[in-house]
C-alpha cells in the first residue's frame, strides 16, 4: 500500500512543475486524495457493499469535486491534475501513467445496465482539459485528446484527437513536442504540434483558388500582348481579371 501511495506522489512530482514537495502533494492534491478514496470505494464496491462504496464515492466527490464512479477501473500512477468537474462513468476503465485535467467526462452513450457504456483509457493517455470521451469504446496506448474534443470513436495508439466531432491526428515518427513537455515525458493538456485536419484542408484550397487566379491572371496577360499586334487590339473583354486580387495570406492568417 505504502509503495503504491509513494508512487502516485512521485507521479504527480514528475508531472507537475508546480509540486514542491512530497508533503505538499500530500496535503494540497484533490486528484491523489479523489484516487485513494475511489480505492477504498472500489475495494467496498468489489465486496457487495454497494452502497458504502456509492458513499465513499459521493464523500470524495464532495471533498475533491472529482466524480468516480466505485465500481470504475483505475491503475496505477493516474493524475488527476486539478482536476474539478471530472466525471469517470461506471465501466469506464484507465490505465497506467494517465493524466487527466479538469472537466473531463468519461461518460456513456447507452442506457443499457450490463453494458459497456464508458470508454477505456490504454496506458500514458492525456485527457486534456474540458474534453468528453463517450462510449464504450478504447483509447489506444499513449494517445492524447485535445482541450475540449468530444469523442465518440476509438482513438488508435498515439494518435491525437481534436475538434467536436473529434478528429484523429496520426502520431507522426519524427514529431517534436513542446520543450517542457519533452522534459516531463507527456504532452500537457493533449495539444499536438500538427494543425487540425480540417484546417490543413482549408489551407490546401486557399493555395490551390490562389494558385488558379495567379494562372489566370497570367493568361489573360498573355492574350492582352497577342491581340495588342492584332487588327483588333480591344479583343480582350473590360471586365477581365488582369490583376490577382485573391487574398490567400489573410485568409490563412484567420485561420490561425
Amino acid at each position: 500500500m505504502f509503495s503504491r501511495l509513494r508512487s502516485d506522489v512521485q507521479c504527480i512530482l514528475d508531472r507537475d512543475p508546480a509540486a514542491r514537495s512530497r508533503w505538499e502533494v500530500l496535503t494540497c492534491y484533490p486528484g491523489l486524495h479523489a484516487v485513494l478514496l475511489h480505492r477504498l470505494a472500489h475495494g467496498c464496491w468489489n465486496l457487495g457493499l454497494k452502497w458504502l462504496g456509492r458513499f465513499i464515492s459521493h464523500l470524495s466527490r464532495w471533498f475533491t469535486g472529482i466524480e468516480i464512479h466505485p465500481a470504475a477501473k483505475i491503475g496505477e500512477r493516474v493524475f488527476f491534475d486539478h482536476a474539478m468537474g471530472v466525471v469517470v462513468g461506471e465501466t469506464a476503465e484507465i490505465g497506467d501513467g494517465c493524466t487527466i485535467y479538469q472537466g473531463v467526462t468519461l461518460g456513456g452513450t447507452s442506457l443499457y445496465k450490463g453494458e459497456k457504456r464508458h470508454p477505456t483509457l490504454g496506458k500514458d493517455v492525456v485527457i486534456g482539459a474540458g474534453a468528453k470521451v463517450l462510449g464504450g469504446f478504447t483509447v489506444g496506448d499513449g494517445a492524447k485528446v485535445g482541450s475540449n474534443a468530444v469523442v465518440t470513436k476509438p482513438v488508435p495508439a498515439g494518435a491525437t484527437a481534436v475538434g467536436n466531432p473529434a478528429r484523429i491526428i496520426q502520431a507522426e515518427t519524427d514529431a517534436k513536442r513542446e520543450e517542457a513537455a519533452s522534459k516531463m515525458g507527456f504532452s500537457a493538456y493533449g495539444v499536438t504540434q500538427n494543425d487540425d485536419p480540417v484546417s490543413q484542408a482549408m489551407r490546401g484550397l486557399i493555395d490551390n483558388a490562389s494558385s488558379q487566379e495567379h494562372q489566370i491572371a497570367l493568361l489573360w496577360k498573355a492574350i492582352e500582348q497577342l491581340s495588342a499586334g492584332q487588327s483588333k487590339p480591344d479583343c480582350v473583354p473590360v471586365e477581365a481579371a488582369r490583376q490577382e486580387h485573391f487574398e490567400a495570406a489573410r485568409i490563412n492568417q484567420l485561420l490561425d
